[in-house]
């Protein structure tokens, strides 16, 4: 009986390693690569949130509109560099009118026309630049084209 338990151990002994690596690679490493990925796409949605207020902020600045403009974009585009830097792509703040950064003209608030209002909007193309290659086709469905935020403030142009 002794001798037939020792033959069937022998028998099975790398099944356990095989059971392992199997958990691993289809059980372990799909989690991770998720929640990674999910994590990177909450910092960067808290990056372009914190880029549109800033921007927002930044047309403050006493200036004529194209300065407000100009300093709204620049403020952004500080803000979210490390998301500009993965993309490798530089926005237009002469115009500032192009994304990742764009900042509208200036227009009647929607709350009162007597007063003016500035909207700053930073996006980030996911499907361009996944954070983990593959993971931009597979969380289009949730994700839609970009990831964006936006930013209003009402301008003090002095006239009241």
């Amino acid at each position: 009986m002794s001798e037939r338990r020792y033959h069937q151990r022998r028998h099975t002994r790398g099944v356990v390693t095989i059971e392992f690596a199997f958990l691993l690679m289809f059980g372990v490493l799909p989690l991770l690569l998720v929640t990674f990925t999910g994590v990177m796409i909450f910092a960067a949605q808290q990056s372009l949130a914190l880029a549109a207020g800033e921007g927002a902020r930044a047309a403050l600045r006493y200036g004529d509109i194209t300065e407000r403009r100009s300093n709204a974009c620049q403020a952004a585009a500080r803000s979210m560099q490390w998301l500009l830097n993965f993309s490798r792509t530089t926005p237009a703040c002469g115009v500032a009118d192009a994304p990742p950064v764009v900042v509208s003209q200036s227009y009647a608030c929607t709350s009162d026309a007597s007063v003016q209002c500035i909207r700053v909007t930073a996006s980030y193309n996911y499907d361009a630049h996944p954070f983990l290659p593959g993971t931009g086709r597979l969380l289009s469905w949730s994700l839609g084209q970009s990831l964006s935020s936006t930013a209003v403030v009402q301008l003090d142009l002095g006239t009241r």
